[in-house]
């Protein structure tokens, strides 16, 4: 098991309140299947948990295996600096099968964000080092694989169906004296 070795910060696409008594950060991949399958699940934990749970969200695109996962992270980025990331998190979530570089931009487009400057950004690489930032934080926290997960600082091994997570983060609760957050909301 190991730590998350870089906590939470402005820099990061948050959920959540920053007092709130669970932390749950995800190192994800667009293109990767079983992130696709992962985010439904979230969803689930953060409807479960409210204002009780922060959740993160960060880049750890495997290139190697998923050409596209790189490109959908920045255009998420550049969604991002739209103030539309949670938004074209979840499309391109949703769309994961069939990810393509022609689908990102008809992403873009129902989110009314500008594609021509989308493309000048990915051209020239605009988001790329926030991207390979949250990689690198994921490969010093001993991720090598995705989805990951880690529940207030210490990676969840366990699985990702809503379940699994909501019983690790109210484990954790009990521990930190939280105890509504085994109720939900």
């Amino acid at each position: 098991m190991s730590d998350l070795r870089f906590p939470i910060d402005d820099r990061d696409h948050v959920i959540g309140p920053p007092d709130a008594p669970v932390t749950l950060v995800e190192y994800g991949d667009y293109q990767c299947p079983h992130c696709q399958a992962a985010w439904p699940e979230v969803e689930q934990v953060l409807g479960h948990f409210g204002r009780e749970l922060r959740y993160a969200y960060r880049h750890f695109p495997i290139s190697t295996m998923h050409p596209l996962a790189k490109p959908a992270a920045q255009c998420a980025e550049f969604a991002a600096a739209h103030g539309v990331f949670w938004e074209m998190h979840s499309a391109i979530y949703a769309n994961g099968h069939q990810l393509s570089g022609a689908l990102l931009f008809t992403l873009a487009r129902q989110l009314r964000l500008d594609v021509t400057e989308l493309r000048h950004a990915l051209e020239q690489g605009r988001y790329a080092p926030k991207v390979e930032a949250d990689f690198l934080s994921g490969v010093r926290s001993g991720v090598n694989g995705t989805p990951c997960f880690f529940v207030n600082g210490n990676r969840h091994d366990g699985s990702y169906t809503a379940p699994a997570l909501i019983a690790a983060l109210a484990a954790v609760a009990q521990k930190a004296h939280a105890p509504n957050l085994s109720i939900g909301r």
